[in-house]
Parts: C-alpha cells; structure tokens; sequence
C-alpha cells in the first residue's frame, strides 16, 4: 500500500472552466481496523484535457489509496467535460485512538488545486488476547498431583476493559483455579500475568487432555487450549509391574500344582 504526502501545487489562476472535486459523505465512523471508504466525484470543467495528482495527507501511522473501477492509482487524466468516481480508502493506524480526525485529500491539475476535507471518526475497539509469556500451551503432568500455569492476559483493543473473570473446561474430574480469578481493569496494550493450577486425580490414564481456559467480559472473551501430557506415576507403574508378577505366579504356581494330575 502506497504511502501518501501530497504535494500541493500553488494556484496560478483561478480554473478556466468549472473543475470540481466532490464527496458523498464527508464524515465517516469506523473502529481502527476497518477502512474509512469514501466515494469522491473529480469533474473537468476546464475545456480541455488534464491531468490530475491525487494525494491524501494523513496523520503519522495512517495510510490512504485511491481507487478507479477497482485499481489503485496514484492519479489519472480526465478529458474536458468528463466526470471520474474516485473510492478513497483511508487506514487509521492499528493503535489510533479513538477520535475525530481531519484528512486533506488533494486532486492537483496543471493550473489549480482541488481540495476535500474528509473526517474519519474512530471508535472504540475491544480486543482481548489469553496465552503464556512463551506462546507455548502444552506440558506435562504426574497423575495425582498439580501443575502452575503461567498465562498472559493482553488488551488487544483501544478501550480498556473491566471486570476480566477467568475460567476453565477441563476433562472430568479435574479441577482448575486461578491466581487471580478475576482482573479489574487492563488498559489498552496492558498485558497482566496470572498463574492457573491444573489439578490431575489420581489413577488417570495416561494420554493427552486438553483444557481450555476463558478470559471474558459482557464486551469480549478470548479462550486459549491448553494441552497436557498425563504420565504415570513411579509408584504405580512399580505396583502394577508387581500386580503382573504376582499373575505370573499364581499361573505359575496352578500350572504345577494340578498339571501333574
């Protein structure tokens, strides 16, 4: 995407014929990750062929294109009397904050400079993100004991948010607690730190279960899975070796005693 500083030519003159430079609707509202989409209208009045440099001068971070019958164009050459739809597509930087901002679109021919005022009002966006400071969801536990997760909660968005609880779906039987269950307030780009204490029962078999852990408001939610790798403990993988040595035995032991009979 093309960046744009327009250079504004002085005027010479005033135009020879009627050249005009119009928009529908000037004052558009959108959240900082979705385009500000505006329908200009470039008419030339002048009694001959022009051409003419577009340019949009956005605040620091933004960007802006120009668009006829669907290609991007940095400007065009309209004949005289012809009338040109321009889509103007404004980007507001990632971490804009929410606001009124004024963007000058230019359209600059051989003798005068035609000018728009457009607005771009940009709302408030939620946006929550829930993982570990490695980005890493997998580890392994001992049947019967607890494992310390380390999780990150981040505000993804542009407002803050409140009242953040935290929770999990784990396999039956299981349990989950969090240190804290309940975040109070992250500004916008925060990131917080919580522990959550996975639970194992004893005598699980031994495989891999997923649990999903929850962050969530009455505004946004995010959910991260989490996998988990049970192993067998030392003790009971001793006293099922022993359970098979003691079936051994008996079979042994039968076989010897009414085999010879």
């Amino acid at each position: 995407m093309a960046a744009f500083t327009a250079k504004v030519r002085a005027q010479t003159g005033k135009p020879k014929g009627r050249n005009t430079f119009t928009v529908r609707l000037m004052n558009l509202e959108s959240s900082a990750k979705e385009p500000f989409r505006y329908s200009a209208t470039l008419s030339n009045g002048s009694g001959r062929t022009q051409v003419y440099e577009l340019g949009a001068m956005v605040p620091a971070g933004w960007s802006g294109v120009f668009r006829v019958d669907g290609s991007q164009v940095a400007g065009l050459r309209l004949d005289s009397g012809r009338i040109q739809e321009i889509s103007v597509e404004i980007t507001a930087a990632p971490a804009a904050k929410p606001g009124k901002y004024k963007v000058p679109v230019v359209a600059v021919g051989d003798n005068d400079t035609l000018r728009l005022e457009l607005e771009a009002v940009v709302k408030g966006s939620y946006g929550l993100e829930l993982s570990t400071p490695t980005g890493r969801l997998s580890d392994d536990i001992t049947e019967g004991s607890g494992k310390r997760i380390e999780m990150t909660v981040k505000n993804t968005g542009t407002l803050p948010l409140e009242g953040l609880e935290l929770s999990a779906q784990s396999p039956v039987s299981w349990s989950a607690t969090f240190e804290p269950s309940k975040i109070e307030r992250l500004e916008p780009g925060q990131t917080k730190t919580l522990i959550a204490v996975l639970t194992v029962p004893d005598k699980t078999i031994a495989g891999d279960y997923a649990t999903n852990f929850t962050a969530k408001n009455d505004a946004v939610n995010a959910t991260a899975t989490f996998r988990m790798t049970v192993k067998t403990s030392l003790l009971s993988g001793w006293l099922g070796i022993l359970v098979i040595l003691l079936s051994l035995g008996i079979v042994y032991y039968l076989i010897r005693k009414y085999g010879r009979r």
